[in-house]
């Protein structure tokens, strides 16, 4: 299923039947303020092992990164002690990062392993906040990468849902998307280093 939903005013009909596919277990296709991603609601162990598999990740202990709708639900997953991280994250997001944080004890519970450490997302994109807040819960997050040597991800959300009509219950078509990834940052260490220079200009 191919859904336009607009990102400018998300109509909230159209948000609802996309989380009522999450909360059954259904795997999505959204844009995000970097490139087009994949995912599914953080409690569908299935959905979380299909897109392991598909991504050729460990589906015991997936690379997954996790979006939040905002920092009061991060710090329901997350530990972060540190006040300097902690303001960071303030500064920084919602915006086009990935931080790798210490996990609280939920996160290796809905992995079914012993993660110690999440990547955790607040993309500034209202579609994906929206349906982040209108599910109640995280969900998943992993990029859509290209075959093609040249253009690393796919942009065009049409082009999308043809290669991936199968695999996903629902595509979201939230305009043309970019073709440059979040910046990764480990906060996991004594001090913060970006790992991935992406589209996000750290502001310290």
């Amino acid at each position: 299923m191919l859904i336009r939903i607009y990102p400018e005013n998300p109509n909230h009909l159209q948000i609802r039947k996309v989380a009522d596919v999450l909360e059954q277990g259904g795997i999505i296709i959204y844009p995000t303020d970097t490139v087009y991603a994949m995912g599914c609601s953080i409690k569908a162990a299935k959905a979380i092992e299909k897109i392991a598999r598909f991504k050729g990740l460990n589906p015991l202990n997936p690379d997954l990164s996790i979006i939040f709708h905002d920092m009061s639900q991060l710090s329901e997953y997350t530990i972060i002690h540190d006040n300097n991280i902690f303001k960071l994250l303030k500064r920084n997001l919602p915006g086009p990062f990935t931080f790798i944080v210490q996990a609280n004890s939920q996160i290796p519970k809905l992995f079914r392993n012993k993660k110690k450490t999440v990547g955790i997302r607040i993309p500034n994109n209202s579609i994906v906040l929206e349906l982040v807040r209108e599910l109640g819960t995280p969900i998943i997050t992993t990029s859509i990468h290209d075959q093609d040597e040249v253009i690393e991800y796919t942009t065009d959300p049409e082009l999308i849902y043809e290669k991936y009509r199968d695999f996903a219950d629902v595509v979201i078509d939230g305009g043309f998307g970019r073709n440059e990834a979040s910046t990764i940052v480990d906060c996991t260490g004594e001090e913060c280093v970006i790992i991935r220079q992406g589209l996000g200009e750290l502001e310290n």
